[in-house]
């Protein structure tokens, strides 16, 4: 059974870091109350869900896929490109310590796991104002041994790698073409999102099933006309916050360290 790690929303939400959006109110509340259906749509899927306790301390630890990276055999603590961020690394980490052998980003590297899509042995690593070139290069270091291939990949107008591009099944992936080049992706079927929909290439494939927002209605057409249908979740308030689907959890395989 995949193990889901999540944390619950902050208080402080409409306090995040902001860098493509205009700020815009929040209501916690509504967030909240989406968060907890996000969950349950994790549940659907099979996975065991680990819910950790809210941190108001920090706005944005709702968003636990930047402070961490996992992989089969290892768990990576990140560096968080954002300062305000790097207090939520540590429980994140510690949850994470039962489950996994780990590895940390020294400073002064930095590298967000919203940056990071792992397909297959490939490692894609934004680069991002939040992920430096020496975070790439020591996430390459720490993986080189198991077999990994870290590629950088240039990425425009986005926050992170995975708001351009992310897994949706075997060999498949969701793609917005003007924030990531398509070629970097050429050896995939792609299904490109809806020029209307900018913000649609995020989701978070769980399985043979995926998560994905309810906002984006013709991408989800183009993406049920290649026979995929995934499991649908209002996360509006989240998005407020540049949040999606794939941030909100630490999905990986429940095999003990």
């Amino acid at each position: 059974m995949p193990i889901a790690i999540t944390r619950e929303v902050s208080r402080s939400l409409g306090d995040c870091e902001l860098s493509y959006l205009d700020r815009a109110a929040i209501d916690v509340e509504r967030a909240i109350a989406q968060h907890a259906d996000y969950c349950r749509a994790l549940e659907s899927l099979g996975c065991d869900v680990i819910a950790l306790d809210a941190e108001d301390a920090f706005p944005d630890a709702v968003f636990v896929e930047d402070v961490a990276i996992v992989l089969d055999e290892l768990a990576v603590a990140t560096r968080p490109g954002a300062p305000s961020r790097r207090g939520e690394v540590a429980s994140v980490a510690a949850a994470l310590g039962r489950h996994r052998t780990l590895r940390t980003i020294e400073a002064p590297a930095t590298i967000d796991g919203g940056d990071v899509l792992r397909i297959g042995r490939t490692i894609y690593v934004g680069e991002s104002a939040r992920t430096s070139t020496d975070g790439v290069a020591q996430l390459r270091a720490i993986t080189a041994d198991f077999g990994y291939t870290v590629q950088p990949v240039p990425i425009r107008g986005c926050l992170h790698l995975k708001s351009a591009v992310s897994e949706l099944a075997d060999g498949v992936v969701l793609i917005n073409p003007a924030w990531v080049d398509r070629a970097v992706f050429a050896a995939f079927d792609r299904i490109e999102i809806d020029p209307d929909e900018p913000h649609a290439a995020n989701a978070l494939r769980i399985g043979d099933g995926a998560i994905y927002p309810a906002s984006f209605p013709r991408t989800l057409q183009r993406m049920r006309g290649r026979g995929i249908a995934p499991t649908l979740v209002d996360v509006s308030e989240l998005q407020k916050a540049e949040g999606a689907v794939t941030c909100c959890s630490l999905v990986f395989a429940g095999v003990l360290k």
